[in-house]
């Protein structure tokens, strides 16, 4: 018949596997999630990076969307153009001769 104090000795005993293997579950459990924090940080990182990527897109397209030319305004330009051919053309022959 087992004693008073080897009744307690097993008891401890059991207590401390137990204990060791809850402290074994959460530090796998303390591990996974350090993991998926890492994962998180990594994932706001690219998401911080694609952010200021589509803003600095945006601010080009705006800058290109105001200084746009219109049908107008490119039809005043090539006929502007055109002049200044002739011109440089007249100015050309003139030297030639």
């Amino acid at each position: 018949m087992p004693t008073q104090e080897e009744l307690l000795i097993k008891t401890l005993q059991t207590r401390v596997r137990l204990l060791m293997e809850r402290y074994r579950k959460l530090a796998a459990e303390n591990e996974e999630l350090y993991g998926m924090v890492d994962e998180k940080e990594k994932n706001i990182e690219a998401l911080l990076k694609e952010k200021a990527e589509l803003e600095r897109k945006y601010e080009t397209l705006k800058l290109a969307k105001m200084i746009e030319i219109g049908d107008n305004d490119m039809k005043n330009a090539k006929s502007r153009l055109s002049r200044l051919v002739r011109d440089v053309d007249k100015c050309i022959a003139l030297l030639k001769v």
